[in-house]
């Protein structure tokens, strides 16, 4: 190749960069200064690319005056772990069933291991990423989750938590000291007991409490998808509803569209469900025009 013709590529490359920074800047201007709340799992969390660009992305978020929080999960860590200790693992409606000795092993894997490898990943990418659990301060306070069958028993699944409070005060002083929260979902019940309490759900109840701007969940599918495997791009409460009753929502989808609805009806400007496979996924969300993956709204009349 002759010399103009790679200066020619260059130059359109730049170009191309460019339009790209230009087509980020309003968006940098609107959300200046937002808190925004990420779940960050799935393949993102164990490909080491992708979680090298999701590092990158969340302290680029944090340098252009946005309030990152991150909210992980740690499923296939927690299943490697439990495989190692010879035990089995069961889920009952996208819920870990947990033990005592399985929380034991839950509690190590996401407030351990897991949270730590994150915290250092961003801080080595420029951040100054904290890591915490719900324990911590005590600021998840969880009571008992109880699964309701289809013949509507209530079956007992262990350890396994839902929100009953967040207490916003450690993670906004965290935020305001200029740190990125880390959170593992572990909540703790009256008597100090730990609880596993769902990513998704946690990250829904914290987007909450903190009428944060929007709740961006990453997940391993480019979004919620029909019967059909077509990407739903925009829904509605009763969309979800119908998607619920037909079967075309269930297991570990379950969990994950209710925590974004929930967050969507209750003050949180935007919720996404991402493609956290693709490349950057959280900037293409935030600061271009067409955005990715399906967007839950609160109320029927979508504007």
């Amino acid at each position: 190749m002759c010399t103009d013709s790679i200066i020619g590529l260059n130059i359109i490359e730049a170009k191309t960069k460019a339009n790209i920074l230009a087509e980020a800047l309003p968006y940098i201007r609107r959300f200046s200064g937002a808190t925004m709340v990420i779940k960050y799992g799935g393949n993102a969390m164990t490909d080491p690319q992708l979680k090298e660009n999701f590092a990158k992305d969340v302290v680029l978020l944090k340098l252009v005056g946005i309030h990152p929080i991150i909210v992980h999960g740690g499923g296939p860590q927690i299943n490697q772990m439990l495989r190692k200790m010879g035990k089995e693992n069961h889920f009952i409606q996208g819920m870990r069933v947990t033990d005592s000795e399985t929380m034991d092993i839950v509690e190590m894997v996401l407030g351990g291991w897991v949270n730590k490898e994150i915290t250092s990943l961003l801080n080595l990418h420029g951040g100054h990423a904290v890591g915490i659990t719900g324990r911590d301060n005590h600021f998840i306070k969880a009571e008992k989750l109880f699964i309701t069958t289809p013949e509507n028993v209530q079956q007992d699944i262990g350890q396994v938590g839902e929100v009953k409070a967040i207490d916003t005060a450690l993670i906004k002083e965290v935020v305001e000291h200029g740190y990125i929260p880390v959170v593992a979902p572990i909540g703790v019940g009256e008597r100090g007991e730990a609880f596993n309490i769902n990513a998704d759900v946690v990250a829904g109840k914290l987007a909450e409490s903190l009428e944060a701007e929007k709740l961006i969940m990453l997940t391993n599918t480019i979004g919620v998808l029909d019967k059909n495997n077509r990407l739903l791009s925009r829904l509605t409460p009763n969309d979800i509803k119908a998607l619920i009753a037909d079967g075309t929502l269930q297991d570990g989808m379950l969990p994950k569209i209710n925590g974004a609805l929930q967050a969507a009806m209750h003050g949180v400007h935007n919720t996404h469900i991402i493609d956290g496979r693709v490349p950057h996924a959280l900037l293409l969300e935030i600061f271009t025009d067409n955005g990715v993956g399906t967007m839950i709204f609160g109320q029927e009349q979508a504007e």
